[in-house]
C-alpha cells in the first residue's frame, strides 16, 4: 500500500493518497471533489477556500496532527490582509499535503451549490404568536405623582392592554428615556407574553407608531441540513426560507459519529457546538438579507433537532446518548434566550426547543406529531421522517408509537459513490428499460429526459454532476424491476442480465449510468457497494416500521406519510419495490414534504401549540430499537429487495419481480438465500 498521505474530503467522502507536497486544490480535482476555483490556483479569487480539520477521526480511520498542511504562506497572508479569510480557512491551491488529512470543503466553495430541499409546507395555523405589538399612551412625568418612566409604561400596558408584571432588559431601560420623549409619550412595544417559566417581557420600543413588523425563525437543525423560515410574526407569512450544511459534517457525517468524535476528542463536543451556532449564524444573515429583514427585529425562534444535535446546539456533551440507556440531559421542553446560544438577532430574543420523545427520538420527531398529528387519525397511520436518522411514528387516536432508526446518509446521496446532495446537475428521477436495460433520467434544474433531443445543451457548461438521494432510490428500484440487481442485492454480469452496462469492477459488477469520461465529463456508475448502502439504510428503515407494527399488533397500516428533507421527491412506487416501507396502496403514500419544519412554524405562530406538543409527547409510547430482539430478525429479513419474508401483496399486483438470483458463490449476498431458510 503506498505511503502517500490520505487525503478524504468532507462532505462528499471522496478520498485518496497524494505525494506530500501536492495541492489541496490539486487533491480536489483529481478526486473529482467539488472545489471551486477561477483564477486557476493562483490565490486571487479565493474560492477555493477549505478548512482541515484536526483530531482523532474513527470514521475515517485517520488522526490529523496541525502540521498535516504546509505552514501558511505569504499569498494567504496577504489575501487576509486585504480582504478577510474565515478565521481556520485555508486557500486550497495553496495549502499542500504534509500528512494524513480530512478537509471540509464549505458550500460557498463548492461549485455546484447545494439547494436545500426543505421547503415550509402551506398549512393553515391560528396565529398567536409569543410576541406582539402593543401601542400605548404613557402618563408623562409628574412632579407631584412622582414615578419612574418604566413604571408608567408597565401602566400604560396594564391598563390599556390588561398586560400585568411586565418585566424589561436592562437594555430597554438604557434607550427607553429618549424613545418615550421623541414619540411625546405614545410608543409601541414589543412584548414577549410570557409562557411558564417566565414574565411578560418589554423586547424593544419604538416612539409613536411602528409601522413595521418583528420576526420569528422556525429552524429544523438536521444531521446534514439545516433548514431555516423567516416568519412575520403578524401575518404568519414565510418570507423567506434556506438552508445550508450542518457545519457538523466534517466531524461526522452521522449521529454516531460525532458522538465518537466528542468521546475521543478533549474539546471535541464544544468544537461542534462552536460550529453549529456559527453556522446558524450564518443561515439567519443569509434568511434575513434574502427578505430584507434586519436581524435585530427577529424576536423568537423555535428549534427541532434530533437529541444529539438538540445536545450539541445547547453545549452539552452526547457522550450519554452513545451508549445505553441513552439517557438525555432534558427531555422537557427548553425556553432560552438567543443570547445563550450566541445567536445574533435582537439581544432580547427568546427560543423554545421543542420537547424530545426519548434518547434516540427528538424534538424533531415531536415536530412531525404536531404537523401531522397522528393522535388525530382515525385510521392507523406511519408517519416516517426520511433523513440521517430516521424518525418513525405509528398511530392512531388510541395510541402512538414512536422510534428511530440508524438510515445513515446514504438516502441523502453520501456513501454512495456517485452520490452528492441535491443540486443542479444530480440525477433524481430514472427509468430503466425492462427489454433493452438502457437508462434514461432527469436531473435538478432540468425537465428534459437524458434521451430527448437538446438534453446536454440545456444543462449547459454544468452537465451531468451525480446522483441524489430521490435519484438513487429510484436507480436501485428500477435496476430491480429491470433484472439488473437480483432480490439478495446482487448486480449480475452481461451475460446473467442481458446489458453490456453492467461491467466488472474487481469481484463485482457495477451499471454504468452515464458516461462522459471523453468529453471531460463524469463516469456514473452504481457499484455494488452502492447497492449495499441501500439495502442497509431501507433495511434499518423498515425494521423500525415493521417493530412499531408488532407492537401495535397489526401487520398493515391504513396509510403512510413520507416526510423529511426529500420525502416530497421519493417515489411511492420506487421506495416500495425498494422495501423502505411496508406494503401499502400507493395512492395511500403521500408526502408530507419537511413535517418537522412544520411542526416548528406552528410552534413559533401558536403559543397554545407548545403546551399541545409538551402534552402529546408525554403520550407516546417510546420504542429503543437497539434493544428488541425482533429489530435484529426484521432487519436482516429488509435486506433483501424488497424483503426476504414479507409478501408484498399489493406490489405484486402492480409490478412483476425478477426472480432470477445471481450469486455464483463470490463476494455478495449469498447470504440472502441463507436469511430466507432462517425467518
Amino acid at each position: 500500500m503506498s505511503n502517500d498521505p490520505l487525503v478524504v474530503f468532507t462532505p462528499s467522502g471522496k478520498r485518496g493518497r497524494f505525494p506530500v507536497g501536492t495541492p489541496v486544490l490539486t487533491a480536489a480535482r483529481q478526486l473529482g471533489v467539488d472545489l471551486d476555483s477561477v483564477c486557476g490556483g493562483r490565490g486571487i479569487c479565493s474560492k477555493c477556500q477549505i478548512t482541515p480539520s484536526y483530531g482523532e477521526f474513527s470514521k475515517h480511520g485517520v488522526t490529523v496532527s496541525q502540521d498535516a498542511l504546509s505552514e501558511w504562506n505569504a499569498v494567504e497572508e496577504r489575501y487576509k490582509s486585504k480582504r478577510g479569510l474565515t478565521e481556520g480557512r485555508r486557500l486550497g491551491c495553496q495549502a499542500t499535503v504534509q500528512r494524513d488529512v480530512v478537509i471540509d470543503v464549505p458550500p460557498e466553495s463548492q461549485v455546484h451549490k447545494q439547494v436545500v430541499r426543505k421547503r415550509a409546507e402551506a398549512r393553515e395555523i391560528v396565529m398567536d404568536p409569543s410576541v406582539k405589538l402593543f401601542y400605548v399612551a404613557v402618563a408623562e412625568p409628574d412632579m407631584h405623582d412622582p414615578s419612574g418612566d418604566l413604571e408608567r409604561l408597565r401602566d400604560a400596558l396594564a391598563a390599556q392592554w390588561d398586560l400585568r408584571d411586565v418585566h424589561a432588559d436592562l437594555g430597554i431601560l438604557q434607550t427607553m428615556q429618549p424613545i418615550l420623549r421623541k414619540g411625546a409619550w405614545k410608543v409601541t412595544c414589543a412584548v414577549h407574553l410570557g409562557d411558564a417559566e417566565n414574565a411578560p417581557r418589554i423586547m424593544q420600543i419604538w416612539p409613536g407608531y411602528y409601522e413595521g413588523s418583528i420576526y420569528g425563525m422556525a429552524v429544523d437543525l438536521g444531521s446534514t441540513t439545516i433548514a431555516g423560515h423567516l416568519c412575520d410574526l403578524q401575518t404568519g407569512e414565510v418570507l423567506a426560507s434556506s438552508g445550508l450544511m450542518n457545519p457538523q459534517i466534517r466531524f461526522g457525517e452521522d449521529l454516531m459519529s460525532r458522538v465518537s468524535y466528542s468521546m475521543m476528542n478533549a474539546n471535541g463536543a464544544a468544537e461542534m457546538t462552536r460550529a453549529v451556532r456559527e453556522g446558524m449564524n450564518t443561515l439567519f444573515a443569509q434568511i434575513a438579507q434574502e427578505a430584507g429583514v434586519a436581524t435585530d427585529l427577529i424576536v423568537d425562534a423555535v428549534f427541532v433537532c434530533n437529541p444529539v444535535m438538540h445536545h450539541l446546539l445547547l453545549g452539552i456533551d452526547p457522550f450519554e446518548l452513545g451508549q445505553a440507556p441513552f439517557a438525555l440531559a432534558t427531555n422537557g421542553a427548553m425556553r432560552l434566550r438567543a443570547a445563550d446560544l450566541d445567536l445574533a438577532v435582537h439581544p432580547s430574543a427568546r427560543v423554545y426547543l421543542l420537547p424530545c420523545i426519548a434518547g434516540h427520538v427528538g424534538a424533531d420527531a415531536a415536530a412531525v406529531a404536531l404537523s401531522e398529528a397522528p393522535d388525530k387519525s382515525a385510521d392507523l397511520v406511519l408517519v416516517v421522517d426520511v433523513g440521517t436518522n430516521a424518525e418513525i411514528l405509528l398511530g392512531n387516536t388510541d395510541k402512538v408509537l414512536a422510534c428511530s432508526s440508524p438510515t445513515g446518509p446514504a438516502f441523502e446521496g453520501a456513501q454512495i459513490s456517485s452520490g452528492q446532495r441535491a443540486a443542479p446537475g444530480a440525477i433524481e428521477r430514472v427509468e430503466i428499460d425492462p427489454v433493452t436495460k438502457e437508462p434514461r433520467f432527469r436531473v435538478i434544474g432540468s425537465d428534459l429526459w437524458s434521451d430527448a433531443p437538446g438534453f446536454e445543451e440545456a444543462l449547459g457548461a454544468g452537465g451531468v454532476t451525480g446522483i441524489c438521494g430521490s435519484g438513487i432510490i429510484e436507480l436501485v428500484a428500477e435496476m430491480r424491476l429491470a433484472g439488473i440487481v437480483d432480490a439478495p442485492g446482487l448486480i449480475g454480469a452481461p451475460e446473467q442480465t442481458g446489458t453490456a452496462r453492467c461491467i466488472r469492477e474487481g469481484r463485482t459488477y457495477s451499471y454504468l449510468v452515464y458516461d462522459a469520461s471523453d468529453r471531460g465529463g463524469p463516469r456514473i456508475t452504481v457499484t455494488n457497494r452502492d447497492i449495499r448502502e441501500i439495502q442497509m439504510a431501507k433495511a434499518a428503515l423498515y425494521s423500525g416500521a415493521r417493530l412499531l407494527m408488532d407492537k401495535f399488533g397489526v401487520d398493515k397500516v391504513d396509510r403512510v406519510v413520507l416526510a423529511g428533507a426529500f420525502g416530497a421527491h421519493i417515489s411511492p412506487k420506487h421506495a416500495m419495490v425498494l422495501g423502505m416501507i411496508p406494503d401499502a396502496p400507493l395512492d395511500k403514500v403521500t408526502s408530507a414534504g419537511n413535517a418537522a419544519g412544520t411542526g416548528a412554524r406552528i410552534a413559533l405562530l401558536n403559543r397554545a401549540a407548545r403546551g399541545e406538543i409538551e402534552q402529546t409527547v408525554n403520550a407516546i409510547h417510546k420504542i429503543e430499537t437497539a434493544i428488541e430482539p425482533r429489530f435484529q430478525e426484521h432487519f436482516v429479513n429488509a435486506s433483501a429487495i424488497p424483503n426476504a419474508v414479507e409478501p408484498f401483496e399489493i406490489l405484486n399486483s402492480i409490478v412483476s419481480l425478477p426472480s432470477a438470483t445471481f450469486n455464483t458463490g463470490g463476494e455478495g449476498e449469498g447470504g440472502g438465500r441463507r436469511r430466507r431458510k432462517r425467518a
